[in-house]
């Protein structure tokens, strides 16, 4: 079925699955306010929340299956956003299974949290359909007030609220940036629809034009920002380390794959004429972040910030994947982003498992001889470390992940070798810190008479799920690389080259 988007009834048809998450979320707000708060309150909206996004995951898997598609308007329906909105409830889901517990364990009693994250990841999902600058602002603002809250929903720690604060000052500040970087776009190109950008600019031959040109500079330090690109990071490890540990993974996944699926549209559908522009920003953002989330995260002894390094260390990856900007590059950016948030929800898990009220056994050095106590918990945790680093093997899709961006990089029409050679050399130090985890759990000897509890059946499950996802698909990738390589955007992302684009300037 092809929807006209021009039509209000098939855009809401276009809408379903997005609408039923929202449709949900607000019944189940009225339901979570209309007990006074309990452990046993707050454990029921979670287990109908994640009931929701098993209803709405089926729902996007019925779109993606029935082959929908749409004409040109503000949102598109193809592969790309159902995969992004696949993963994103996959995040979700776990996310409200760790919660779970871990909201008992620190006496988080308001129901309204898992709520808050379904209002956040239906924002997440209009980011991913968005083909207009206004829904990728709508979007943006409905997932970050969401976030905002959730940081610091811990009223009981210093840290959580001072995350909290740096979060939404930053994340304010990126949003003004964002802002009128939009405008700047739509004064130069009477446009704020991604198709109706890219033709104005060829047909007003508005290609050094000084007014586009600061706008999309200023949407790309937007979304900088908001995937805690260096040197537009610095809010992260506070954030990070003072959010409740499951929003910590929320964040490090969902939201960073959120903004990540949006950038990628917006700049492969709108601006691929200005190649030779935006190619050597977005080159430099990615060598600068690869660089400098390995190289702090180095010397973090705190395992929410070194994750929290880790993550900006990704999100260079994953700009990788963007310069290249071709099909191989979408799919190996979607291969990319499902083993990301895999292996992060995972390791986030076992921070949980291992966590006591409070959060005062933060600090690496707190696993030492995990091995000895916990054998399960240390093993599994050391297969989402090693996935992160792309190990071959124990690291499963992780080493197939980082495989597939040097292949694209490599095999791109105007092949990127200077940054694979930059991905391999970071990845290679990472394991500086991803291997020193390891070896403290196995190698070190237990300096603490207390032994972690046995974790919780809904964070075990997280744990046990994200390990065997990472084993099975790392033995066995060609079901997941079928997936992506159906998943790019339906408008042709072929880039123009940038020679051209440079004889089309000097022709003016």
């Amino acid at each position: 079925m092809n929807f006209d988007l021009t039509m209000p009834a098939q855009l809401t048809s276009a809408l379903g699955p997005d609408l039923l998450l929202m449709g949900g979320a607000m019944l189940l707000l009225l339901f979570a306010g209309w007990r006074p708060e309990s452990d046993e309150h707050q454990r029921t909206v979670g287990i109908l929340s994640m009931a929701l996004c098993i209803f709405t995951m089926v729902a996007v898997g019925y779109y993606a299956y029935a082959g929908y598609t749409a004409s040109v308007g503000v949102i598109a329906v193809d592969n790309f956003r159902w995969a992004t909105d696949e993963i994103l409830l996959i995040a979700t889901l776990g996310t409200i299974a760790m919660s779970l517990d871990y909201n008992v364990r620190e006496g988080i009693t308001p129901g309204e949290t898992h709520v808050l994250l379904l209002l956040a990841t239906s924002g997440m999902m209009i980011l991913a359909a968005a083909r207009d600058l206004i829904i990728v602002f709508l979007g943006i603002e409905l997932m970050s007030i969401a976030v905002y809250v959730l940081v610091g929903v811990n009223r009981r720690t210093e840290r959580s609220a001072e995350g909290a604060i740096k979060y939404f000052l930053l994340g304010a500040f990126s949003t003004a940036f964002l802002l009128y970087g939009i405008a700047l776009v739509y004064g130069a190109t009477g446009a704020t629809n991604f198709v109706e950008i890219r033709a104005n600019i060829v047909r007003f031959s508005l290609e050094h034009n000084g007014l586009l040109l600061v706008g999309i500079a200023l949407i790309l330090v937007g979304f900088g920002f908001k995937i805690a690109a260096a040197p537009f990071h610095m809010w992260a490890p506070d954030a990070y380390e003072g959010a409740p540990t499951p929003i910590t993974a929320y964040m490090a996944a969902a939201v960073k794959g959120a903004a990540f699926a949006a950038l990628f549209r917006l700049w492969l559908e709108a601006f691929p004429t200005l190649l030779y522009i935006w190619h050597e920003a977005v080159w430099w953002l990615a060598a600068i972040t690869m660089v400098v989330g390995n190289l702090v995260a180095l010397a973090q002894r705190n395992i929410k910030r070194l994750l929290a390094y880790s993550s900006i260390a990704h999100a260079g990856y994953i700009l990788v994947a963007i310069v290249v900007g071709t099909s191989l590059g979408s799919a190996a950016f979607m291969f990319y982003l499902f083993a990301y948030t895999i292996a992060t929800l995972g390791a986030f898990a076992v921070v949980v498992a291992l966590g006591r009220p409070g959060e005062d056994n933060m600090n690496i050095e707190d696993y030492a001889g995990l091995w000895s106590v916990r054998p399960g918990l240390a093993v599994a945790m050391a297969v989402f470390m090693l996935a992160l680093l792309g190990f071959p093997i124990f690291g499963g899709i992780g080493f197939f992940a980082k495989w597939y961006v040097l292949q694209a990089a490599l095999q791109a029409p105007f092949p990127q070798t200077r940054l694979a050679v930059l991905l391999v050399i970071t990845s290679v130090v990472s394991a500086g810190y991803y291997l020193y985890v390891v070896m403290v759990m196995f190698m070190k000897p237990r300096t603490s008479a207390v032994v972690p509890a046995r974790p919780s059946g809904w964070t075990r499950a997280v744990v046990w799920a994200s390990a065997a996802i990472i084993l099975i698909f790392g033995l066995f990738p060609d079901a997941i690389v079928a997936l992506t390589q159906r998943s790019e955007p339906s408008v042709n992302t072929q880039p123009a080259s940038p020679a051209r684009g440079h004889v089309a300037m000097q022709s003016h």
